[in-house]
């Protein structure tokens, strides 16, 4: 049966579809014969107590020439017909949970949200990895730069980041008796206003921060390494990482057994975990990527696995 697929996300036409997993998304969708339609920027709106959108039909397909075709918007009443893909980028801020309660709404009206609204609110994608702290190395959060700093000096060297950057932004990489670790504090804390994260350095991040995709609860059985260039610590492609496909470890399944069951119970159909060496660091459910990659490099079809899903769950309902 064809469905209707809502992606909201941040303007198609800014996107690089070589690395794009919203595009492969659409692209299967497209394939299965459901019809798309993409919301225009800030489209989500609530009319007398219906959650509606401004949406155009859409085409997409595999050129870095011309990837999309929209029609004109016009106004959608969200409901049982309906997928709703939110694959908005973060920040999590005070626009995207507004966002995601109407798209609670929407849900209530019968459409199959993805991920689950609730969940995207719960789960911030830095402290969603500590609700597994058997999987995760030594971590403090806090607004107290005292206490942050006391954690650096006892581990000799951490990693500092904000609770809501993503792409490697905003990520340091201090040493105890570093001359400008309180003013880093100072900085990420605002003073002591804001939650700050503080890991243990973990030197493995050499051999690459591990994306490991996992779609209703299971992983996927390989995952992308990015792997810090030259004078960065980063893996992050968007910091410079290179990405280099290797098979999931024992250690990887082990850390997807742990945290799977629980995000499908929460309905986070699409989830990407982040692992350096043996320890988990991040749980990222806002736009996981890395579809487009590891299918190149292994003949995959992630976004097939997740339309399998996707279409089970809503003839289900």
């Amino acid at each position: 049966m064809s469905l209707d697929i809502v992606v909201v996300m941040d303007p198609i036409g800014t996107i690089k579809i070589a690395k794009d997993s919203t595009f492969a998304m659409l692209l299967e969708a497209q394939r299965r014969g459901h019809r798309l339609y993409y919301v225009v920027p800030g489209g989500l709106f609530l009319a007398d107590g219906t959650a509606m959108a401004h949406a155009a039909a859409l085409c997409v397909r595999d050129d870095e020439r011309q990837w999309f075709d929209l029609e004109q918007p016009s106004q959608l009443e969200l409901g049982t017909r309906h997928v709703i893909l939110m694959r908005k980028d973060p920040p999590v801020d005070a626009d995207y949970l507004h966002d995601t309660h109407l798209l609670g709404i929407a849900q209530r009206q019968g459409a199959l949200v993805v991920n689950d609204p609730q969940g995207l609110r719960d789960i911030n994608e830095k402290l969603g990895a500590l609700e597994f702290p058997q999987c995760c190395p030594p971590t403090l959060v806090s607004r107290d730069p005292a206490a942050l700093k006391g954690f650096v000096n006892e581990h000799g060297e951490a990693v500092l980041k904000p609770l809501d950057g993503m792409g490697g932004r905003s990520i340091f990489r201090a040493r105890a008796g570093e001359s400008n670790l309180n003013v880093i504090l100072e900085t990420l804390t605002d003073g002591g206003r804001h939650l700050a994260l503080a890991q243990r350095y973990l030197s493995e991040i050499a051999q690459g921060d591990k994306r490991i995709l996992i779609v209703d609860g299971e992983p996927v059985p390989y995952c992308l390494a990015r792997i810090p260039q030259g004078d960065e610590f980063r893996g992050n492609l968007a910091a410079g990482g290179r990405g280099e496909g290797r098979p999931l470890s024992d250690r990887d399944r082990w850390i997807a057994a742990q945290v799977g069951p629980e995000l499908k119970r929460r309905g986070m159909l699409f989830v990407g975990l982040d692992v350096i060496g043996d320890y988990l660091t991040e749980v990222n459910v806002t736009s996981p990527t890395c579809i487009r990659e590891l299918d190149a490099l292994f003949g995959l079809n992630i976004a097939g696995l997740l339309f399998d899903r996707i279409e089970a769950l809503h003839a289900a309902c």
